[in-house]
């Protein structure tokens, strides 16, 4: 679980194409002891697995899914990442529950610059942006922020403020319109729905006292 606070920016190194997967590596400023085999690593927002240790970062594999869902398959050499180590258990839930589970990706349509902030909307699936709230958490390319206003018409789009440090520490403050992002709704609003529209499974007993039917 991650908390979508951003720990470093750090570089893709090289993206390598295996057929359906591909084969990730990144730079960075991380110590790279805590990034150990098997450990999990959210970049740009996505949960990898580190695969293997580098002098300088890590490298990950990338299946199929994560290809079809993400930007990740967007990245190359130098590209800028966001990255956050799994959150132990003693940790403070600084931001909100992020699985690293990227729900879909959106598109970057307009920047408004404010003095010392900047306003981002993005433009997501319609799919998607019936779980998303007003003044709700949202995680965009793994930074957790709050979502400043929602529209569902003519087309579903997002607010969120962006504040100096955002700006500066992570992918978002020169990420250009027209620039795919990686969208991780709230978990809660996912269950929520699922356990609402869910038909009940029949309770053992129910079965057990209903009459049998009669055949001739």
């Amino acid at each position: 679980m991650f908390t979508g606070i951003v720990e470093d920016l750090g570089q893709v190194t090289s993206l390598t194409r295996l057929g359906d997967s591909a084969r990730l590596a990144v730079r960075t400023k991380l110590p790279v002891q805590d990034a150990t085999l098997g450990s999990s690593v959210a970049v740009n927002g996505v949960c990898l697995t580190v695969v293997e240790q580098t002098t300088d970062g890590f490298v990950a594999d990338v299946m199929a899914e994560t290809l079809s869902r993400s930007t990740i398959g967007d990245l190359g050499p130098g590209d800028p990442v966001n990255l956050e180590r799994a959150m132990p258990a003693d940790g403070r839930l600084d931001g909100h529950i992020v699985q690293g589970h990227v729900d879909g990706t959106g598109t970057v349509i307009e920047r408004i610059p404010g003095e010392r902030w900047e306003v981002v909307r993005v433009a997501l699936p319609a799919e998607l942006a019936r779980y998303v709230a007003e003044k709700g958490s949202i995680a965009i390319d793994g930074t957790s922020l709050t979502v400043v206003e929602v529209t569902d018409r003519p087309a579903a789009t997002i607010s969120v403020a962006l504040i100096p440090e955002t700006l500066a520490r992570t992918t978002l403050g020169a990420l250009p319109v027209g620039g795919r992002v990686n969208l991780e709704v709230d978990v809660i609003a996912k269950y929520v729905e699922r356990l609402i529209t869910a038909r009940p499974a029949p309770h053992p007993a129910d079965d057990a006292a209903a009459p049998e039917r009669q055949t001739s």
